[in-house]
């Protein structure tokens, strides 16, 4: 027909061409883009302008009447969704005109409801409010205006400003993730083309014009294939751990064992000055769950104190931060020097620990506001205690980028048996359709050439983050002594009364709040099997989070804690009532020769039985 028309109608999940006629009714046309796009005539409503004015309603006057011509666009809303300006979203894509064929969706309105149960962590709102901007200060040689103007030379800079966080020393790579957010929702449109979505993996579910795979599949169900690219940004920026104490004594278990570890960091997440609005994981302590080590292997066992673990953190004000393991293999034991055992000519990470590292990044996402999921990225993060060029033990922490993470997370990524620095792209099978995965590299002439990620350099996959100690030893948990550390019975290290009484003789002349400041001992105090405290201890948590000596005296006169007494003088090694009401006690409170002593030189914990230290070969008095 020769009054044939083609109208254009946008949605938020993309554009459809809709054939029609000019004396096509308003009534008719709607019933088309329902019927095109999947809607019920009353979960709709069409405009003629973005801005959600002139709406199309249905009635019987033609398409010529009401001004509607062939080319024009048209735009479509779902029923309750919010205005364009309060339903911006971002994702990790860089600009709109980005290939279908990269992992990150294109770039486009969607309008949607943003998740009101969302609680992002107190980080993320407070960043959210600061200004992000780099001042700097007039130069004197450079700039040629009054005191109060700005140039060129001096003004503000933004938080992703590339050439500013390139000649910080040392150079930062990849900007922080409040600062990417900052880019994103910049210039002149704010963010109205940026969206932040989860990449997806598996085929879209609900699509009934075909069979389910792997009889049938189509462009509307199939995912995207994923184009690895480096990520420039992170959601954490630096790890520091309060002081080498936590460390040291993660450490412990490979000096005496040779066998490898791994642990749980427990900490928080603070502001990091140092880098544009980025942000810090402080560690305050490790906990070391039930596993089976060796020199070469480790396995995580099922943990059924994991969950009352978690309680105590969070009412310590902690949460989990992150996994360290260990990676060393000695040198020399006489003066503690380790092999060099991965370096940038290896890996950094293996495949298969950038699998787990996805694994736990995925199991602790991050809350977001401005994903439809609710979710995006993770603040999880990886250290790895290895040897340095020095011969010495290093802490080096990285992230996966959130690409690895939905790899994982859909179970698209294998290790390579005889590569730790290779992967491999899974290859689709009729039990699950896995998209093609692509990285860009370059060939012997200089040339970029796209390659299947058959293999997959993990270096791909890889973030690195600063891992650091503060000058100044900072003590989230002040006692001065060491209460020993959970699972670690295979070399007599035990947390029972008796080690118990034995740790109270060492800290008698200590107050009661410096005992008790222990993270290891707060959890066998709530776990342990004779007397849990589960239920009772939360006002000596509030004492030690808090660093109140008051509350934790007043928590010392408490029933729970005289039965404790009682049980730590019948097995000995601190008389029952030892601690006065002072808080202090008799320094000549005896010891049990068949329990760990500390030694008073370097606090090292020594085995039972031994009248020299381990660690500095002094005696034991």
């Amino acid at each position: 027909m020769t009054d044939t028309i083609i109208i254009r109608v946008q949605s938020p999940d993309g554009m459809k061409k809709i054939a029609s006629t000019k004396r096509e009714t308003a009534a008719a046309f709607l019933k088309k883009v329902g019927k095109e796009f999947g809607f019920n005539s009353n979960r709709f409503s069409v405009y003629l302008n973005r801005d959600k004015t002139g709406e199309l309603l249905s009635q019987n006057k033609t398409l010529s009447l009401l001004k509607i011509k062939h080319g024009d666009m048209l735009f479509l809303f779902p029923s309750g969704s919010l205005t364009s300006t309060s339903a911006e979203v971002m994702d990790t894509a860089a600009p709109h005109s980005s290939s279908s064929a990269s992992s990150s969706s294109f770039l486009s309105p969607r309008p949607h409801s943003v998740p009101s149960s969302v609680q992002e962590d107190e980080i993320d709102q407070f960043l959210t409010k600061q200004d992000g901007k780099i001042y700097r200060n007039r130069d004197a040689q450079l700039c040629r205006h009054g005191a109060l103007g700005k140039c060129v030379h001096c003004v503000p800079l933004e938080p992703f400003d590339e050439d500013y966080l390139n000649h910080l020393d040392p150079p930062v790579k990849h900007m922080s993730f409040h600062a990417y957010l900052r880019k994103l929702t910049g210039g002149a449109d704010k963010g109205k083309f940026a969206a932040l979505e989860n990449i997806s993996c598996k085929i879209k579910s609900g699509c009934e014009g075909h069979p389910p795979w792997p009889e049938g599949i189509c462009t509307k169900c199939q995912p995207s294939a994923i184009t690895l690219n480096r990520q420039k940004y992170r959601h954490v920026d630096n790890i520091m751990f309060e002081n080498h104490t936590i460390a040291d004594r993660f450490l412990d278990f490979w000096r005496k064992t040779g066998s490898q570890r791994v642990g749980y960091l427990y900490g928080r997440y603070t502001e990091h000055k140092d880098i544009p609005l980025g942000i810090r994981a402080e560690v305050a302590a490790i906990y070391e769950p039930p596993q089976n080590a060796t020199q070469n292997s480790l396995e995580l066992l099922e943990d059924p104190k994991a969950v009352a673990v978690d309680e105590i953190a969070a009412k310590l004000g902690l949460r989990k931060v992150g996994w360290i393991f260990s990676d060393l293999l000695s040198e020399d034991t006489r003066i503690g020097t380790v092999h060099f055992t991965r370096n940038q000519d290896s890996h950094f990470l293996s495949a298969e620990e950038c699998i787990t590292a996805g694994f736990f990044q995925n199991k602790h996402s991050n809350s977001c506001k401005l994903s439809r999921d609710g979710h995006f990225g993770s603040k999880f993060v990886t250290v790895v205690a290895t040897g340095g060029p020095d011969n010495q033990v290093h802490f080096e922490g990285y992230q996966v980028s959130n690409q690895c993470m939905a790899l994982v997370r859909d179970e698209c990524l294998l290790p390579c048996k005889d590569a730790p620095e290779l992967g491999y792209a899974k290859e689709s099978s009729p039990e699950q359709y896995v998209p093609d995965v692509f990285f860009k590299d370059k060939d012997k002439f200089g040339n970029d050439v796209t390659f299947l990620a058959r293999p997959l350099p993990v270096e791909y996959l890889i973030i690195d983050i600063t891992t650091t100690f503060p000058k100044d030893p900072q003590f989230t948990f002040s006692s001065t002594q060491r209460f020993p550390i959970e699972n670690r019975e295979i070399f007599g290290e035990t947390q029972d009364f008796h080690s118990l009484a034995t740790y109270l003789s060492q800290c008698a002349s200590a107050s009661f709040l410096d005992v008790v400041s222990d993270f290891h001992l707060l959890l066998f105090l709530v776990t342990n099997e004779v007397m849990p405290l589960r239920d009772s201890i939360g006002l000596l948590l509030d004492a030690v989070k808090t660093s109140d000596g008051e509350l934790a005296e007043t928590w010392r006169k408490s029933e729970q804690w005289a039965t404790i007494e009682q049980l730590c003088g019948t097995v000995g090694g601190q008389p029952s009532g030892s601690l006065g009401s002072d808080g202090t006690g008799d320094l000549s409170a005896p010891l049990s020769s068949s329990a760990m002593w500390s030694c008073v030189h370097c606090t090292f914990m020594n085995q039972p039985g031994t009248e020299h230290c381990e660690m500095c070969r002094l005696p034991r008095s």
